[in-house]
């Protein structure tokens, strides 16, 4: 969701301006709407207004600006109020003495606000975030000090929320989260603070993760975490693995199409040190001993949901009893879950707001919770029990690509150990997966059946069995980048219903491969929408005969349904990549979307 990037540099540190930009830069893959910024020397110096950055670097008078050595940004994705200039962040009291950034959601805004409305406060915005400022002058006018007008101030908030602020007068930024994520940055000339690491990891790779409750104090001189109680609280700092310049697009159009080709590479990543080949075992000594006794619960949200599907049929081919919810939709109250229940969230950031509830509410029944994870040190990595990190590296592009790929990967290493069955043959499956995929890459026609369809009315996608969950993450990159209608269905389900909805101008994405039952299933209906003269696209490893009845074919290597899985969606997000390119799509940051879904 919205993006925070704050800075307090020392005498000889970089310049705030530069590092609020270049934070605020990198964190546009968060997804937002407005920019804006506050420098805090000798007042408080707002900039802000709707649009990308680029609008507010325009805006900004740079012949006046620059030497600042604190400030904070922002960029904004809409809760309450639509975008617009005033509703940007940062907000400030009616005096400009303090100016603040939040992420997340103040769920007693409206009582807050009319509280302070009653006592003469006028407002500039419709945000919920804007009460933070003039609560924060309210205490500071009754007498207390910044620190302690800060902490008063949010101690009268309910919701979620990583906040950030300047004060005229004191140099300083001081900052709390809670259910948001926030992390600390260390450097020999300053220190920052971020909603996400690729913030300031230019300029650092030494990090604190706040938790839940905790209050930072950042100076030119001093970092200092303190919990609720005002009390200094010992933090561990770790080390970040990532190069900056794995946050770059590396000669490619867009991060997407860069993050489509990085395939191979995380998912060698994901597999490094956990398959022997020799004995076909899978090795993954982050779960200890953990073995379930009785039903796996998944929960998560949009692709990682999809990638929950592989892990939730992955576990039951095994014997193991699974299920998948998305996380919106779990309810500890509706799904019988308890201390000998394991619950395993699937969530990329680590930070999604409704895997992170379900999480919590598993923790609260006392069952065995599992993080399935792309970031270390996120949110679901410290408050679960277990963690299982895929190894992707960093993902700029919204549009989940090599993540989804490591997350299918990493899902059937973990069903694999969790049924405790091991064979060589799957082991050596999983190792030619990435030479697949490159090669896919090298040889894929999906520009030009993108081309071929560009403009239709909708988008199909078909598949079973395993290839079920890739035709919904097939529809869902469609829409996602290109904002046209595109749907996946399982094959067998057409003729209830969405068969009603086909046409020459509905192209079909069928996923087949093998010669088995389920790919004999799916060719008849491949059928049944040929013969309504429906274009079909088949997605085929050449086993079965589905090229006799499709326009297209987009080709994969022969493998069993499980890796082939993996392989087949890599063309289908080519499809969708093209097929944007096609329309001139903002590919990377679709409208509306944010990388990170960290509010309710």
């Amino acid at each position: 969701m919205c993006g925070i990037i704050g800075y307090v540099g020392a005498e000889h540190g970089d310049d705030a301006l530069e590092v609020l930009l270049d934070g605020l830069s990198q964190l546009e893959y968060r997804g937002y709407d407005s920019a804006g910024i506050a420098l805090a020397d000798g007042g408080i110096n707002v900039h802000k207004c709707q649009g990308e950055l680029s609008a507010l670097k325009s805006a900004l008078p740079m012949e006046r600006l620059g030497g600042e050595k604190i400030g904070i940004g922002h960029t904004r994705w809409s809760t309450h109020g639509p975008p617009s200039d005033a509703n940007s962040h940062p907000h400030t009291d009616m005096d400009e003495q303090v100016a603040v950034v939040h992420n997340g959601i103040i769920e007693n805004y409206q009582q807050l606000r009319d509280d302070l409305t009653d006592a003469g406060v006028e407002f500039q915005s419709d945000t919920d975030t804007e009460v933070v400022p003039h609560l924060i002058a309210h205490y500071r006018d009754e007498g207390l000090d910044y620190e302690a007008a800060f902490r008063t101030a949010i101690n009268r908030l309910e919701g979620s929320y990583a906040i950030a602020a300047v004060f005229d007068g004191i140099e300083a930024v001081y900052a709390v989260r809670n259910e948001s994520p926030l992390v600390l940055g260390i450097a020999d000339d300053g220190y920052f603070l971020g909603s996400d690491v690729p913030a300031f990891i230019k300029y650092t790779d030494q990090v604190i993760y706040l938790e839940d409750g905790q209050f930072a104090r950042l100076t030119p001189t001093e970092l200092v975490v303190t919990g609720e109680n005002g009390r200094t609280i010992e933090t561990s700092i770790e080390t970040i693995n990532w190069d900056p310049e794995d946050a770059g697009k590396s000669g490619y159009d867009h991060y997407m199409l860069k993050e489509i080709n990085e395939q191979p590479t995380a998912l060698r990543e994901c597999f490094r040190g956990r398959l022997d080949e020799l004995t076909g075992r899978i090795e993954l000594s982050e779960l200890g001993a953990l073995k379930p006794d009785g039903m796996v619960t998944f929960v998560a949200c949009g692709t990682s949901y999809h990638a929950a599907m592989v892990g939730t049929r992955l576990l039951q081919e095994r014997g193991v009893p699974a299920q998948a919810f998305l996380a919106s939709e779990f309810d500890s109250d509706a799904v019988p879950i308890d201390s000998e229940s394991v619950v395993v969230g699937v969530t990329q950031s680590g930070e999604t707001a409704d895997t992170m509830r379900a999480l919590r509410e598993a923790n609260s029944v006392g069952a065995t919770t599992v993080a399935v994870t792309n970031v270390v040190g996120s949110s679901a990595a410290r408050e679960t029990d277990e963690v299982l990190y895929i190894r992707a590296g960093p993902e700029i592009s919204v549009a989940a690509t090599k993540t989804f790929a490591s997350q299918q990967a990493a899902l059937t290493l973990l069903a694999t150990v969790f049924s405790d069955q091991y064979s060589r043959k799957l082991v050596q499956e999983l190792r030619a997966v990435p030479d697949q995929i490159q090669s896919v890459l090298d040889t894929s026609s999906a520009r030009e059946v993108a081309e071929t369809y560009h403009g239709s009315d909708a988008y199909f996608f078909i598949g079973r069995g395993y290839h079920y969950p890739v035709a919904l993450e097939g529809a869902l990159k469609m829409k996602e980048i290109t904002y046209t209608h595109a749907e996946g269905f399982a094959a067998g389900e057409l003729k209830h219903g969405p068969l009603a909805l086909v046409s020459e101008d509905t192209p079909i994405f069928a996923i087949v491969t093998g010669d088995g039952r389920l790919a004999e299933k799916t060719i008849s209906n491949v059928k049944e929408v040929e013969a309504r003269g429906t274009p079909v696209v088949a997605v085929t490893d050449g086993e079965s005969n589905v090229e006799r009845y499709a326009d297209h074919v987009l080709k994969v290597p022969a493998s069993s349904a499980v890796t082939s899985s993996i392989v087949a969606n890599v063309q289908l997000q080519l499809v969708a990549y093209w097929t944007a390119n096609e329309f001139g799509r903002s590919i990377d940051k679709p409208r509306n979307l944010a990388k990170s879904v960290t509010v309710e």
